[in-house]
């Protein structure tokens, strides 16, 4: 528990439903990112309205909501991916879906389906961007555009100053050390890719990404270092 804010407790209530989802993106902004949710964060309903007259759509209610709340915290959404804006937001070329977020390099684009915009809190697919073209399918990515908010919210924030996150690059021991020390979070398997695990350390998130990388994001830079203690290796921003 940081400061009155359990994220695990938190985060169970939020992968429920989209009220607990713009609660706990709330608490974690104010009590691990700093800087409480304000009138300026998000978009506001007229930049909203316009994108839809633009689109000639109607946004699902949690898009809009999310887009209110923090739509314009950059350290919360776009850290290293990119969620976009009102003005940017756009069907694809197959008319599929709705395009809201760009992976950094291109590789990957995330979306709702036109046939599903009327639903108040629908499934978000992934597109990778493949070679053969032909070949690239939206795929499911997670149930909810609210629970996808919460990873977008997680993910970033693993990405944000060097003297709060880290990269370490496991061997089997670090991921022992990691799970006798540390607790799961109770967010949903991920539907494609390898296994992503989260994980609660001492004021420390963790992101194992199936035993390929381990990402820290600590509340402090004492917290981080604390967590390089625990789990020994060649941690990527480590200074020795």
């Amino acid at each position: 528990m940081t400061q009155g804010f359990d994220l695990a407790a938190s985060l169970a209530r939020g992968v429920e439903d989209r009220d607990g989802a713009w609660t706990f993106i709330q608490g974690f902004a104010a009590h691990w990112v700093g800087a409480v949710l304000g009138g300026d964060d998000g978009w506001t309903e007229a930049d909203l309205d316009a994108a839809e007259e633009r689109l000639g759509l109607r946004l699902p209610t949690a898009l809009r909501e999310a887009y209110l709340l923090f739509g314009r915290r950059r350290d919360l959404t776009s850290n290293h991916d990119v969620l976009l804006g009102p003005a940017e937001l756009y069907v694809d070329d197959a008319e599929e879906a709705l395009v809201f977020r760009h992976e950094n390099q291109g590789a990957a684009s995330w979306g709702v389906l036109l046939d599903s915009l009327q639903d108040d809190d629908p499934a978000v697919l992934i597109r990778l961007d493949l070679a053969d073209k032909s070949a690239e399918r939206w795929e499911a990515w997670l149930e909810r555009v609210s629970l996808c908010f919460i990873e977008i919210t997680l993910s970033e924030s693993l990405q944000a100053d060097e003297e709060l996150c880290d990269f370490l690059d496991p061997d089997d021991d670090c991921l022992e050390v990691l799970e006798a020390n540390c607790v799961r979070l109770p967010f949903p398997a991920y539907p494609m890719g390898e296994e992503t695990r989260w994980f609660l350390g001492q004021d420390v998130l963790l992101r194992d990404d199936d035993g390929a990388a381990i990402l820290a994001r600590g509340r402090t830079a004492e917290d981080l270092d604390r967590v390089r203690d625990l789990i020994p290796g060649d941690w990527l921003n480590h200074q020795r």
